[in-house]
């Protein structure tokens, strides 16, 4: 899919990046998957489990497909030792890719399908191993608690205690994501509003499989900070200028809403006309592993397919950098850091 030239690659590895929207439950190695159904009593290798956890070329490109990936997925969390490692390794690999910042979410209900732990256990859990890794491999890790519509509020609610219960490990915001075209956000409302009036900020999934009327419930009913995907919003240009004028970034994945059946061809995606349009947008992956793709691959696809250039590049990661869910001197910072980094490549 897509294929990429090798040294526009390679220049693209060596800029430092930052992550806004990468879920854990879509960034686990393939290998690492095949050993965990081994040791399950399931034999698989690489090839036979691919298609259960991974975009295919010749799969239809939808929202059901996409999904679909994730209910297999829920089916390997089997332990506490299995979540640490895929945490460890989520960490260890975007470290590899030199992102320098990364905004992790996960779902603790995801986590727990398996083992029914309580929430707040997966939380602490993936928390303190993901800090631990990124120690040690010299990368700057938040984290954002997510929950799904299709699942009850009373379950969101206790996601959101969870999340309360771990800011000081680096919780720093919420997310609602899942199917927006047959699950409305309004029921989350209360919900997204007590957050945010203790502190979280909020992102919220829309316009990826809904209209622009799921975006004007994220921020105008939800309260949302930033707005994971959003791209529809162009068809409704009073939505877009709300964006514009209250300085909502949009977390944009184009490799995924490609293989989710959002945009037909990358070269048709829609980044380019909304940072036209002066929305803050960013370039993130989604779910590295289901779009087996990395940042450095999203990023070079929107050069080679999408006529951005390098230094375009640049300031889309200064936007991220800028819109990081960080209280203001820590954001001011990082802001700081990566003009010195890049200043430099």
């Amino acid at each position: 899919m897509y294929p990429l030239d090798d040294k526009l690659l390679a220049a693209v590895h060596a800029l430092p990046k930052i992550e806004l929207h990468r879920h854990l439950e879509g960034s686990l190695r393939l290998s690492t998957l095949v050993e965990i159904a081994r040791e399950h009593g399931m034999e698989y290798d690489e090839a036979s489990l691919r298609p259960f956890v991974q975009m295919m070329p010749e799969e239809t490109r939808n929202a059901q497909h996409f999904l679909a990936k994730f209910l297999t997925l829920r089916q390997f969390y089997r332990s506490l030792d299995i979540i640490a490692r895929v945490t460890r390794e989520a960490v260890e690999d975007a470290a590899l890719d030199n992102v320098q910042y990364m905004e992790l979410r996960f779902t603790p209900k995801a986590l727990c399908n398996f083992t029914q732990l309580p929430l707040h256990v997966a939380v602490e859990l993936v928390c303190d191993t993901a800090n631990e890794a990124a120690l040690a491999y010299g990368i700057q890790v938040r984290y954002i608690i997510s929950m799904n519509r299709n699942e009850s509020v009373e379950l969101g609610e206790l996601a959101l205690k969870a999340a309360l219960q771990n800011t000081h490990r680096g919780v720093v915001g919420l997310d609602l994501a899942g199917d927006e075209a047959n699950f409305s956000a309004l029921p989350f409302r209360a919900l997204f509003q007590k957050a945010k009036a203790e502190g979280l900020f909020i992102t919220i999934h829309a316009g990826e499989w809904a209209g622009a009327n799921s975006v004007w419930d994220a921020v105008g009913n939800l309260r949302a900070d930033r707005v994971g995907h959003g791209i529809h919003v162009l068809e409704d240009p009073a939505m877009v200028n709300v964006l514009v004028e209250r300085e909502i970034a949009l977390e944009v994945c184009p490799t995924s809403n490609y293989l989710s059946g959002i945009v037909d061809h990358l070269e048709e995606h829609p980044l380019i006309e909304l940072t036209r349009q002066q929305v803050l947008t960013t370039i993130n992956t989604d779910d590295p592993s289901i779009c087996n793709v990395t940042l450095s691959e999203e990023i070079a696809r929107a050069i080679q397919y999408m006529s951005l250039t390098l230094e375009e590049v640049k300031s889309y990661t200064l936007r991220a950098a800028r819109t990081a869910f960080l209280p203001r001197a820590e954001r001011e910072a990082l802001v700081r850091h990566f003009q010195g980094l890049l200043a430099t490549v």
